[in-house]
């Protein structure tokens, strides 16, 4: 997690839980306390059901969220994006998945020279954060399979751990 939201919730481990699931979601607090979804509110007692959590506790991380200014400005502007990676398969695309190291330059850059340089058209490209997911991948979705050799070029960058085709 950022320093800064570690900091602010060092000492509440469990809206510290909620904090990030409102980070991996995009889900923004207003300066009410109110939890939105793009423009759509949330229902506290949902998201804690999801949780396993009792709903105050999601109650009192928005709170918290919005009585703090510094924390009001992240989660007052998050926004959700539409993930396509699961259901690209359904839609035509291929889906490349890369574990790497999360902190190494270029990785992004690379990748995306080798799928131009083999004429593909990306349709979406999702890094996660490392500093919000345990495990970060960087997916990319592909208009259309990705050339054996293009593929072997990617499979041959250094910094990659796992590379898999989905």
């Amino acid at each position: 997690m950022y320093p800064i939201l570690e900091s602010a919730f060092s000492c509440f481990p469990m809206r510290k839980r909620v904090a990030e699931t409102f980070l991996r979601y995009g889900l923004s607090v207003s300066k009410e306390g109110g939890i939105y979804c793009g423009k759509i509110e949330m229902s506290p007692a949902k998201i804690a059901r999801a949780l396993e959590i009792d709903r105050r506790v999601v109650l009192e991380t928005a709170r918290m969220i919005s009585a703090i200014p510094e924390l009001q400005g992240i989660f007052g502007h998050l926004e959700p994006t539409a993930f396509i990676g699961k259901a690209a398969r359904h839609l035509g695309f291929e889906v490349i998945v890369i574990e790497a190291e999360p902190h190494a330059v270029g990785i992004i850059g690379r990748a995306t020279k080798i799928i131009s340089d083999a004429k593909i058209t990306i349709r979406q490209i999702v890094a996660d954060d490392p500093d919000i997911y345990p495990n970060p991948k960087l997916t990319i979705v592909l208009e259309k399979r990705l050339p054996a050799n293009a593929l072997s070029k990617l499979r041959g960058m250094r910094e990659i751990n796992r590379l898999s085709i989905e």
